[in-house]
């Protein structure tokens, strides 16, 4: 029987091979673009869970509050919190405190090398975390000072092996480090990513020898920018230990709080749940988003159903042609259940050629996925058992889902009916096509109008206007090694680089527009408040000739100017800053001073706000603080037509004055720009897989397109007899798909609109949704659509209507 089963299908393919291949294409790039889209969102769902003890670890997450506001909202907190509440708190089995740092220079046979992404940590971080040592035992690993554990690609880039515990490392300005630990890279799915991990300890002592014994990071409750994670014990509620969170923190800092009418929670946030459900200032890395991964997901579901329903409409659309065929087998014995199994078999054998030109076209498709997805989605998870259960499922689902309608439909004609001639559709029929036909509609058009909104935004973010000038600034990042020297020799390379005619400006600044937004400053307030009325800024460091490099827009007072012998005690607010104070008019706030830090300073100007971040992020209140001193990144202003000529010139003046340090620059534009980049990926994946789908519900549409003309050819042929005109002819062959389009038009746009106002809320600035997002992408499945149906329509239409009437 199986054999038997096997032939008529495969008769049934040949037979009708562009039908078939229509469907077997179909099915494929369905597949393909589900498979592909769910590793991405695989992925996304996978940061962390390696660790062991995932379902048992969580971030201790800080909310800020001025005047019982919401200020505020950091992924670190302060360094008193980890040990504070593992002191307190008996359900917190163990803590881990993260706490990054500057890069640094090490020095091997008399050649710098520099080391990024330095984090000190406590000596728990690998026992608490699951990250797989190398060389090195992981208890007290972290203990002692001045010890740290590198990665394995750090360890063959100073080294030229990984067999290094007990080595030394000279670090240019700092004490040498005893290596104790070498561990693997750090898998692409976790936040985390250090190359180099000193001990916490490390950290604590040089605080207590910079203050003289004074200062201890662990009673530090004013002291901000530590990650710490927790531990729980097992079967432990955390929202029972979170509940015990208040009084620790009343007992270290409620009564400085309350001087300044500011309040801080701590919450514990699971491990899992930060890559896609975390976006607070300080994070070690940019997160993810659940809802662009949603959106993913409602994608591969989209696509893979209208292939299915492509497979549905033409079977059920081939029922009348069918139907002597099943007439004949019924007559000659064959009963109902063993149709219905044919007819699955049939849905199993479309399902498992595609399926297997799907496997093809993504081993061939997967690196130009990953380029434009940026994922590292590799050939390896041919290799995962998850990976064939999941094609397996999608196998069977297929089957039943694309083939019970069908077999359902056809096993029913009657033998007498259908050899007499009354093979008719029924009325149901014809209604579940035109339903099908509507859901596939309303799909395309769902992810077109997604698409086109993705597309505006992008675009949207990337040429609007920052309220600052960042074209033709090359941006020298600062040195490491420095010494008391560094202010003159920071004043003599800007003098020396002024020489050179292409360069027309140079200053620099603590951060640029694009690398943070700077220091946080609480306990701002004007002199006459009281502290109750202190408030939180974020602060820039800059020297004399930032402002006017960058082209801020002034609108109240004054810049920094040399003229000015006291303007290291005055301060420049952004307009955002300046209402956070209580002003208004920005002139009303020139000449006002304020408490910074114990210092009085002067308000000598306003500026109008800018963006230092990208447009997801909203204006924040910032302070500019002038400081001629200030150690951080060279800006230069140049003509970029000289740009080969003046980098070499550039390069030849700072291994001249800053000798030992690496020469590193960017074009602040492009630096700028990749803050973007994410967004920009997200297009592209968006687009691709609208253009699949619409690719696939066309196909399906030409199918049936082709069966419905097919089964109106003798319609067709008397309207001409009766002087029917080839317009008109097309007209009614289009009018039937012409309303399956409205409706569709008409179900997507509240869900379509839905869809992009809920995903534009994730930028602080974004587009309006505007009317023509919906009509020019319903134009566009228009114009699709009829081009897709008129190949068969014409053919019909133009038909000798003599051969019209001997179809039958």
């Amino acid at each position: 029987m199986f054999k038997n089963y096997l032939k008529i299908a495969w008769r049934n393919l040949i037979k009708n091979k562009v039908y078939s291949w229509i469907n077997i294409g179909g099915l494929a790039i369905g597949i393909v673009a589900c498979l592909l889209i769910l590793q991405y969102v695989a992925f996304e769902h996978s940061y962390e869970n390696f660790h062991e003890k995932k379902d048992r670890i969580y971030r201790v997450q800080q909310d800020r509050y001025d005047n019982g506001k919401l200020s505020t909202q950091w992924a670190a907190g302060a360094y008193a919190v980890g040990n504070s509440f593992k002191e307190a708190i008996p359900e917190i089995e163990e803590y881990v405190k993260v706490s990054e740092t500057a890069d640094i220079i090490v020095e091997v046979d008399n050649r710098p090398l520099k080391i990024e992404e330095v984090y000190f940590a406590t000596s728990s971080f690998f026992t608490v975390f699951s990250y797989p040592l190398l060389h090195g035992n992981k208890e007290g690993l972290l203990d002692e000072p001045y010890t740290a554990a590198i990665s394995e690609s750090t360890a063959r880039k100073i080294f030229g092996t990984t067999d290094v515990v007990d080595k030394v490392l000279p670090i240019s300005g700092n004490k040498n480090y005893r290596i104790t630990g070498v561990f693997e890279d750090m898998p692409a799915n976790t936040q985390l990513q250090p190359k180099f991990l000193a001990s916490y300890a490390s950290f604590v002592e040089q605080v207590k020898t910079n203050s003289g014994g004074t200062n201890d990071p662990d009673e530090a409750w004013a002291w901000d920018g530590c990650l710490t994670y927790v531990l729980l014990q097992k079967g432990v509620d955390p929202s029972q230990v979170e509940a015990k969170f208040a009084p620790v923190v009343e007992a270290g800092v409620g009564e400085l709080l309350r001087r300044f009418n500011a309040s801080v929670t701590y919450k514990l946030q699971p491990l899992t749940n930060i890559h896609l459900e975390a976006n607070y200032i300080d994070e070690p890395a940019p997160n993810g988003d659940a809802k662009t991964v949603l959106l993913l997901l409602g994608i591969a579901f989209f696509i893979i159903v209208i292939a299915w329903v492509n497979y549905i409409n033409l079977a059920t659309a081939r029922a009348v042609g069918r139907a002597k065929e099943v007439g004949v087998r019924k007559t000659v014995g064959s009963n109902r259940k063993q149709l219905i199994t044919q007819f699955f078999f049939e849905s199993g054998l479309f399902n498992g050629l595609a399926l297997l030109l799907a496997l093809v076209i993504m081993i061939i498709a997967l690196p130009a996925f990953n380029k434009i997805s940026g994922q590292p989605v590799s050939y390896e998870l041919f290799a995962r058992a998850s990976f064939w259960l999941g094609l397996a499922a999608l196998f069977l689902t297929g089957v039943i889902l694309s083939g019970l309608y069908p077999a359902i439909v056809l096993s029913k004609f009657r033998p007498v009916e259908v050899l007499k001639g009354n093979m008719g559709g029924t009325q149901q029929g014809t209604l579940l096509r035109k339903g099908l036909v509507v859901l596939q509609f309303t799909a395309s058009l769902f992810l077109l109008i997604g698409s086109l909104v993705v597309y505006q935004q992008i675009q949207f973010m990337r040429n609007q206007s920052l309220g600052i000038n960042i074209d033709q600034t090359l941006v020298l990042r600062p040195p490491i090694a420095t010494d008391s020297t560094f202010v003159a020799q920071k004043n003599a390379i800007k003098e020396t680089l002024l020489q050179y005619p292409a360069i027309k400006n140079v200053a620099v600044s603590s951060v640029v527009p694009g690398e943070g937004t700077g220091d946080n400053a609480g306990g701002i307030r004007l002199v006459t408040q009281d502290d109750s009325e202190q408030k939180q800024y974020r602060f820039i460091r800059v020297d004399y000739d930032f402002l006017d490099l960058y082209d801020t827009q002034l609108i109240a007072g004054r810049t920094f100017s040399k003229d000015f012998g006291a303007d290291a005690v005055n301060v420049v607010f952004n307009r955002k800053g300046i209402e956070q104070l209580g002003f208004d008019d920005p002139e009303e706030a020139i000449g006002k001073q304020i408490e910074f830090w114990g210092d009085q300073c002067t308000i000598v100007g306003v500026v109008e706000n800018f963006h230092q971040q990208s447009l997801r992020d909203a204006y924040e209140p910032l302070i500019l603080t002038l400081n001629p001193g200030v150690y951080g990144y060279f800006s230069i202003k140049t003509d970029m037509t000289q740009i080969s000529q003046t980098l070499a010139q550039v390069q030849t003046e700072w291994d001249t004055f800053f000798p030992g340090n690496t020469f590193e620059y960017f074009f602040l534009d492009e630096q700028f720009d990749k803050q973007y980049k994410a967004d920009h990926r997200f297009g592209q994946v968006f687009g691709l897989f609208t253009l699949l789908a619409i690719f696939v519900a066309c196909l399906g549409l030409f199918g049936l397109a082709s069966f419905t003309t097919l089964q109106r050819t003798k319609e067709i042929g008397i309207r001409k007899v009766l002087g029917a005109s080839v317009q008109g002819i097309l007209q009614l062959l289009y009018r039937e798909y012409a309303l399956l389009l409205a409706v569709a038009f008409l179900i997507s746009i509240p869900l379509a609109w839905y869809m992009a106002s809920n995903w534009l809320q994730g930028y602080a600035f974004h587009i309006s949704i505007h009317w023509t997002f919906f009509v020019w992408p319903f134009v566009a499945i228009v114009v699709i659509a009829l081009v897709t149906v008129s190949f068969q329509s014409i053919k019909a239409s133009l038909a000798n209507p003599v051969k019209s009437l001997r179809t039958e």
